[in-house]
């Protein structure tokens, strides 16, 4: 072989070897869900409906036209008598004042506890952890609560941290497609904790709007571990398949149809409209038609389709608007935000759900109330605890908070699944569904 062709075949090996090296680093990496801990608070923090009326009569801040509407809408509300409140509601009323602490009592008890649970569980060291999130929306301290966690438990220096606030309910999810887009492209494992502080939030004044989170907003934390590391897939519960944003605030009515601010008095809280609803269906129906070529199998396509060219012809343009396709075809659970009773039917209308579809967010809301960002994992443990995923099984998470936004988590099942000794349906799941 002469000079020339030793060089040439040189060149050609590390012409390969480059392109190998650049795709191998370009490859996309499954995540995988290693685990999860949703946080059960103590009986002692146990909030019946008689038991709220008191934390509100005692308080005598509210007038007879706030305490009759907070009656209404607690009856209304699809919550059960077994929700549980915050440490700060259970203080004397002199001690109300005091709320720094308090708020971070209510997390260290939320976040501490589900993260050394989940930390247990799947035998995870706190210095394998490359990436830590953590989502709470109207409670940001100083250290964060990021860094809280650092210092509890000891992450190695190296750790990337995130602390997100002021993306409501839907932080959750949000907070899976961004570790998933950065656990793709190098093996890793990041730690996801959704938490929201309740009690420093509650509302002292009389306006019907900001009333309403009273009512429905409980106590609730979740803990997860995102893994890209290939050797974890044989322990793994589920497979990230496909994640899906979208964010409707440039629309004045989405971006103010849930928004914190001062009442006419001066006291602060979060303001839910009349507006809500009706902006959530159409934010969820615009959301769906982004989602929908990405899962919808082409003869639900086809069918959809037919649909409403059908209605378009026959000019009836309301039909026309209320075609949906029907996404039990996609997947065989769905687990959205149970954000509230009216949102249930809504998204139930909407989507056109039976029951069955209906039941894991109904039964969730009744047992834990609105526990904001956390709740859907709250729902897939309902799920779970009752043995309905399956290996293959898809799961579509979906939910919407203030901004307005929405994002939908796809997930497949890498194995049956069973209930965890951490489950919170674990003294329960018998009695439910209730009606």
């Amino acid at each position: 072989m002469t000079d020339f062709q030793l060089l040439g075949v040189t060149l050609s090996v590390l012409l390969l070897s480059t392109v190998v090296v650049l795709l191998w680093r370009r490859r996309r990496l499954p995540v995988m869900l290693l685990g999860y801990s949703c946080h059960l608070p103590d009986s002692d923090r146990r909030c019946t409906m008689d038991l709220c009326e008191y934390l509100g009569l005692r308080m005598n801040i509210y007038d007879l036209q706030a305490r009759e509407f907070m009656q209404l809408i607690y009856s209304k509300s699809g919550l059960g008598e077994e929700t549980y409140m915050p440490p700060y509601l259970m203080q004397p009323v002199e001690r109300l004042v005091v709320k720094h602490p308090p708020a971070i009592q209510e997390a260290e008890e939320g976040i501490f506890t589900t993260v050394s649970t989940l930390l247990c569980k799947t035998d995870v060291a706190p210095q394998d952890i490359s990436l830590v999130i953590v989502a709470c929306s109207l409670f940001s301290p100083s250290p964060s609560l990021s860094a809280l966690l650092i210092k509890q438990f000891g992450f190695k220096e190296s750790v990337k941290t995130y602390t997100f606030s002021g993306m409501g309910c839907s932080a959750g999810t949000m907070c899976v497609d961004f570790a998933a887009r950065l656990l793709r492209h190098q093996p890793g494992y990041a730690l996801i904790v959704v938490t929201e502080s309740m009690g420093v939030n509650w509302y002292f004044g009389n306006n019907r709007h900001m009333l309403v989170t009273n009512c429905i907003f409980r106590v609730g934390s979740a803990a997860l571990i995102l893994t890209s590391d290939p050797t974890q897939r044989p322990k793994a519960k589920m497979e990230v398949v496909l994640t899906q944003r979208t964010h409707h605030g440039a629309d004045d009515s989405a971006y103010g149809a849930a928004i914190q601010m001062d009442d006419e008095d001066g006291m602060v809280g979060v303001a839910l409209t009349k507006d809500l609803i009706r902006v959530a269906g159409t934010s969820l129906r615009r959301h769906i038609s982004t989602l929908a070529p990405h899962v919808l199998p082409l003869s639900e396509m086809v069918r959809y389709a037919y649909r409403v060219a059908k209605s378009y012809l026959s000019r009836d343009k309301k039909a026309t608007s209320m075609q949906v396709p029907d996404f039990t075809k996609a997947f065989e659970h769905i687990c959205f935000h149970a954000g509230g009773k009216a949102v249930i039917d809504s998204v139930g209308k909407l989507m056109k759900f039976d029951r069955g579809v209906l039941e894991p967010a109904r039964m969730t809301l009744h047992r834990f109330g609105n526990t904001s960002s956390s709740l859907v994992f709250y729902e897939l443990a309902y799920f779970e605890a009752k043995g309905r995923i399956k290996k293959g099984d898809r799961v579509w998470m979906l939910a919407f908070g203030t901004g307005f936004k929405a994002c939908s988590v796809v997930w497949r099942a890498l194995k049956d699944s069973s209930m965890d000794p951490d489950n919170p349906w674990i003294n329960c799941i018998h009695r439910y569904p209730v009606s």
